[in-house]
């Protein structure tokens, strides 16, 4: 990855982006309303004074999504946040503009994962400079209870979005989602993983804009088959008591470390409820809680949270 970015970008570049993540949002949430037919995502539109906004939808109480939200922003600010120039001291003083899909989908069966995923666009307009521009986003599974089909088949599915990019893509950013959604102070992954990448430019504007886009489109591909193959397994009171303890590692994460709910919060220019959609409605922490050891529920972090390679390739 480059520091700073060769290929130029116009506003002619930024509205197609914006349009892709609008019909993605769209398309998503036709393909989960699916699924509830009694009802549909809420859609609540904001705006800046600045000019930035957005489109936060929410669907909560159905059969199968207890809570779930799929957001698209578009937003600026005359100073760009230390989440943002940690790591790009160069571009501090800089203003901003970043837009975005944002989702994290919390179903009411323990059977079926949570799973999250983001694509977006960003830029910074710094005097002296031409306009800095880089994409970011993946997306990553988070299940209570495993199946290792669907494990394989997420990340094949991965795998495929990546491919036509170059061989080394899959393998880099799976490994970049292991480190990211990793709680430190745990010692433990927050899921199986997926992709995840930022700061990318590599491949100049419109390849790496594919890049995104392919990323992007995967997401509800690979989710939507274990959603349909899980959703109606039976489950009792205790599955659903480790579903709400392993919802707090997830919270844990999104409010520690993930990069996203720094920048919104830090910056000003996001939206709290919209920033903070994605936690889930319930959840417990039970003091010292832990899974009876040999029992399904401790196969979770045996066996599936150990950063596996589920496709069985030289990484």
């Amino acid at each position: 990855m480059s520091d700073i970015t060769t290929s130029s970008i116009n506003r002619d570049d930024i509205q197609a982006v914006k349009d892709y993540l609008l019909e993605l949002q769209d398309h998503i949430c036709c393909t989960l309303e699916a699924f509830e037919p009694e009802i549909r995502f809420q859609e609540d539109a904001w705006e800046r004074e600045n000019g930035g906004g957005g489109r936060t939808r929410v669907i909560a109480g159905g059969n199968v999504f207890e809570k779930g939200g799929v957001n698209f922003s578009h937003v600026m600010g005359d100073t760009l946040p230390p989440s943002a120039t940690a790591d790009r001291p160069e571009l501090a003083g800089g203003r901003f503009e970043a837009m975005g899909v944002s989702l994290v989908i919390h179903p009411n069966n323990p059977y079926v994962p949570t799973s999250h995923a983001n694509v977006r666009l960003f830029i910074v307009h710094k005097k002296g400079m031409e306009p800095v521009w880089w994409f970011g986003g993946g997306f990553d599974l988070t299940p209570y209870y495993g199946f290792e089909e669907d494990c394989i088949q997420w990340h094949q599915t991965a795998f495929d979005a990546c491919q036509p990019f170059g061989e080394e893509y899959y393998d880099k950013f799976k490994a970049w989602c292991d480190e990211y959604f990793f709680l430190k102070h745990r010692g433990e992954p927050r899921g199986i993983g997926g992709l995840f990448f930022d700061d990318f430019d590599a491949m100049g504007f419109e390849d790496s804009f594919a890049l995104m886009k392919s990323i992007g489109s995967a997401y509800i591909e690979a989710y939507k088959p274990i959603v349909a193959k899980r959703k109606d397994i039976p489950f009792t009171e205790r599955e659903r008591d480790f579903q709400l303890h392993r919802r707090g590692r997830y919270v844990e994460f999104n409010l520690v470390f993930d990069r996203g709910t720094h920048f919104g919060l830090q910056s000003g220019a996001g939206r709290t409820e919209s920033i903070l959609m994605s936690l889930p409605p319930e959840v417990k922490w039970g003091y010292g809680y832990q899974a009876p050891a040999n029992s399904e529920e401790a196969k979770l972090t045996d066996y599936y949270l150990t950063n596996r390679n589920w496709l069985n390739r030289a990484l």
